[in-house]
């Protein structure tokens, strides 16, 4: 296995925006210090400055179309912000929410007035914005936010307020210092009518940096990380903004006053406009995997350096990494983090793919354009208008259904990817000892920024119910299809499953088949435990099981006459497990992917990686394989044996592993590591 060629082949299709980025942050080995060297307002302005840096570079210009002054390279741009997490996070954060929140606001949810008016400055960084969403009140639930907007058809108005301390903006990045606009969402009430949350653009500041009259800023003051991002609280008192102020590509109020929307069902509008917002969630996953890459390459390069105790009489002690506990302890995160790599570069195609197609951009106007001109035409014209419409009807359908699922994969990938963060940085910092413990060796800084991780563009567990419920809508969606025999051939299965395992019949062929191994099995009789498809068969079987298994409860509550939130709160944790039990497939599936189209020099490696991922997965749940059957114990046993086996395996090439991942020098070349003889 070659490092150039492992790197290659993780920076995908989109190397030359990484590399762009990795030049960039080499060229500054001050960068990986400022959170520990200067005081909170320099660290936050030196920030700053940096973001007008890679702004002048035009890195973040390349994921805004070009007609808006945009380089047109959404995957590019997302690569790129993914990088930065190999530096100063602090950064990372501030520029997520100037270019992806922000500007992404006035992208996806404006119009071209909208476009013309603000996303030049927003891009050149001429105009720092926020994205005010979050109250001390409501954060997930962004439905019930109180602040209102409130449509005053005198003046042609908003008068955007404040009605309450749970209303008050919390927690907003560039509030406290930098931030002139806002992108605020608020109630929208036109006449006496409550139209439910849109965004308006808001002016918070002056020129000069002052608040605007009926804006009161405050910070947040020190944080447990970040403190390179100014965040803070904003309250409006009264503060009027014009008509065009609305970002309304999904509705407007109209010159006489009246609100105006395409899409009639309002939690269909709202969860419309939610869904364009995506990409934070996209890049926040890639950004917290690649800080796990981070914390690994120290703290593997550290072990693969560092001696302690030996074997009696031995003259030289034994490096950490030899020993089986550091492997386990370190390789499996390792393992796991190439599977996440690759699941997140599927979801950064997936995500290009349905934004940069022009057709799922359209309004659906469209249709209504072709039904206008049904009056000047024939039946026969009018027939083939209808069928014109009709395919556009599916089109539109089809773009919403990829949509929603886009949403559930990348919560489901940043739920994950995150908690992997936090796990994995954890365990890198007592692997490393003492050393890990202090400030200049990066782990210790790592730690503090990515905690926020796991709560910030969507709590986690709240993100793990929106895939569950995703799965579950798709069940009965399924379900309802199914004709009389195939609903009684559904239920004879689901019976007989349930059967074996209360005969524990399962564990059964599972002994016998541990006892008396098939003809394949003879030469190598831990073959079939690394085979791709029963690695997919225990994944999928769980993932199943636990979804067909909340489902019947569910059901049951509801037909029980319970109250559906009482019914659904006391399943949360089994809908939770559903949801975690899909991405641990969708990853693992990902990473297999990912080996079968990889180079020939390469995939071998890449297999062991994978199988270490595989069965350390499995292994971690085989209290629940073990429960419901899945497994014998003698099975089990054999995971943990292979388990280990495949620690030995890759601990000699797991340096290379970790410079594989192109992460500039200065990043990892922390004082208790010497600079790596690999690369």
């Amino acid at each position: 296995m070659t490092t150039s060629g492992m790197r290659d082949y993780l920076d995908g299709p989109y190397k030359a925006a990484r590399d762009v980025v990795r030049a960039g942050l080499a060229a500054d080995a001050e960068l990986f210090d400022l959170a520990v060297t200067l005081p909170r307002d320099e660290y936050r302005d030196r920030v700053l400055g940096l973001l007008e840096r890679i702004t002048a570079e035009g890195h973040p210009a390349r994921g805004f179309p070009k007609e808006n002054g945009g380089g047109g390279d959404l995957g590019g741009f997302i690569a790129g912000f993914e990088m930065l997490a190999f530096g100063d996070l602090s950064l990372m954060v501030k520029a997520g929410v100037q270019f992806g929140l922000f500007a992404g606001a006035i992208l996806h949810l404006g119009t071209e007035r909208h476009h013309e008016k603000y996303l030049a400055d927003a891009i050149s960084g001429r105009l720092l914005g926020c994205f005010a969403m979050t109250e001390t009140g409501h954060g997930s639930n962004v439905q019930a936010l109180g602040t209102t907007a409130t449509y005053d058809a005198s003046t042609g108005e908003f008068v955007v307020h404040t009605p309450s301390p749970a209303a008050r903006k919390d927690y907003i990045g560039n509030a406290a210092r930098h931030g002139r606009m806002a992108a605020v969402f608020a109630q929208l009430v036109v006449g006496s009518e409550n139209h439910g949350v849109h965004c308006l653009l808001v002016p918070i500041r002056s020129e000069d940096g002052q608040p605007l009259p009926g804006v009161t800023l405050s910070d947040c003051g020190p944080k447990l990380g970040l403190n390179g991002v100014d965040n803070g609280r904003i309250v409006f008192d009264q503060v009027r903004v014009p008509r065009d102020a609305l970002l309304d590509r999904y509705a407007e109020v109209d010159v006489k006053g009246n609100y105006v929307s395409e899409i009639e069902n309002p939690d269909r509008r709202f969860f419309t406009m939610l869904g364009t917002l995506v990409q934070g969630r996209v890049s926040v996953g890639g950004a917290a995997i690649n800080a796990s890459k981070v914390a690994l390459a120290i703290a593997i390069r550290y072990g693969d350096q560092r001696r302690q105790f030996g074997a009696p009489g031995s003259a030289e002690e034994a490096l950490l990494l030899d020993y089986r506990m550091h492997q386990r302890r370190l390789l499996p995160l390792l393992a796991r983090t190439y599977a996440l790599h690759f699941a997140q570069a599927e979801l950064v195609d997936e995500f290009v793919r349905i934004f940069d197609d022009k057709t799922n951009e359209k309004q659906p106007t469209s249709g209504r354009v072709v039904e206008a001109q049904h009056d000047a035409r024939s039946v026969e014209g009018e027939h083939d208008a209808r069928v014109v419409e009709g395919e556009h009807d599916a089109r539109v359908v089809e773009g919403e259904h990829d949509r929603r699922a886009l949403e559930a994969q990348a919560a489901g990938t940043k739920a994950v990817g995150t908690w992997h963060a936090t796990e994995t940085i954890q365990a890198c910092r007592e692997a490393c000892g003492g050393a890990g413990y202090l400030a200049e060796n990066r782990l210790a800084t790592l730690k503090a920024d990515t905690d926020v991780f796991t709560t910030f563009e969507g709590d986690n567990t709240v993100l793990l119910q929106l895939v569950a419920k995703g799965l579950l809508t798709d069940y009965r969606e399924s379900f309802g299809k199914l004709d009389p025999l195939g609903t009684a051939r559904f239920i004879a299965a689901q019976a007989v499953e349930v059967a074996v395992e209360k005969a524990a019949l399962r564990p059964l062929v599972e002994r016998l088949r541990d006892a008396v191994p098939n003809r394949s099995d003879t030469a190598d009789p831990d073959a079939g435990l690394r085979d791709d498809a029963y690695h997919s068969g225990m994944l999928r079987f769980r993932e199943q099981h636990i979804l067909s298994g909340v489902a019947r409860r569910l059901k049951a509550g509801i037909d029980a006459g319970d109250e559906p939130f009482d019914v659904f709160n006391r399943c949360q944790d089994h809908v939770i497990a559903a949801g975690r039990a899909h991405v641990d497939r969708v990853v693992l599936e990902a990473f297999q992917s990912a080996v079968r189209n990889a180079p020939e020099e390469i995939r071998e490696r890449l297999k062991d990686v994978y199988d270490l991922h595989a069965l350390a997965t499995i292994e971690s749940e085989r209290a629940w394989y073990l429960e419901h059957g899945r497994l014998s114990p003698g099975r089990s046993k054999a995971i943990t044996a292979l388990v280990n086996e495949l620690c030995a395996a890759v601990r000699p090439v797991a340096v290379d592993l970790v410079d594989a991942f192109g992460i500039p020098g200065a990043a990892v070349e922390v004082p208790m590591v010497v600079p790596s003889q690999h690369e």
